[in-house]
């Protein structure tokens, strides 16, 4: 009965420090510098990524997955991986303009594509909408569905917005 009532007692303690949490503070953060891109290999390079990207203060905006069967102005996009991806990074970009950002500020990347012949159109397009070579650092994975039929590509991203 007495390790029951003590078992009881610590959870509800590790309970309530859970609700309330520690009393710890973030260390306050300097002025935003610019990304570091960490120069890749020859491979990286050619698959247009960063093996990492280093920032320090600024803004950090999460991006939900994007995706789409249709392009901005309702044509169907079904089966066409090409207007799936630039539509998708014309979306990313949309959603960052809301808040003063744009794809220069992504810093890292996961991408979901049904079909593995289709990653080396992806990387072209990274090298096209990534001019200066200022990748974002990128996964890359294969899946075998998406939540609706048609979908053949997904990307969710993390952005850093100087202050």
């Amino acid at each position: 009965m007495n390790r029951l009532l003590v078992g009881l007692a610590g959870i509800t303690a590790a309970g309530l420090w859970l609700l309330t949490g520690p009393n710890l503070h973030s260390a306050p953060q300097g002025p935003a510098a610019s990304p570091k891109y960490l120069e890749g290999d020859a491979y990286q390079k050619a698959r247009a990524f960063s093996p990492a990207v280093i920032t320090r203060g600024g803004r950090i905006i999460w991006l939900a997955g994007q995706t789409t069967t249709q392009d901005l102005n309702g044509k169907s996009l079904l089966g066409d991986f090409q207007g799936q991806a630039r539509t998708v990074f014309a979306l990313m970009d949309r959603t960052l303009k809301r808040d003063g950002a744009s794809l220069n500020n992504l810093v890292n990347m996961t991408v979901f594509i049904n079909d593995p012949r289709n990653g080396d159109q992806l990387v072209k397009l990274r090298q096209e909408f990534f001019p200066d070579g200022k990748f974002p650092a990128s996964t890359m994975i294969t899946v075998s569905n998406f939540a609706q039929p048609g979908m053949m590509i997904e990307i969710e991203g993390v952005a850093v917005v100087g202050e």
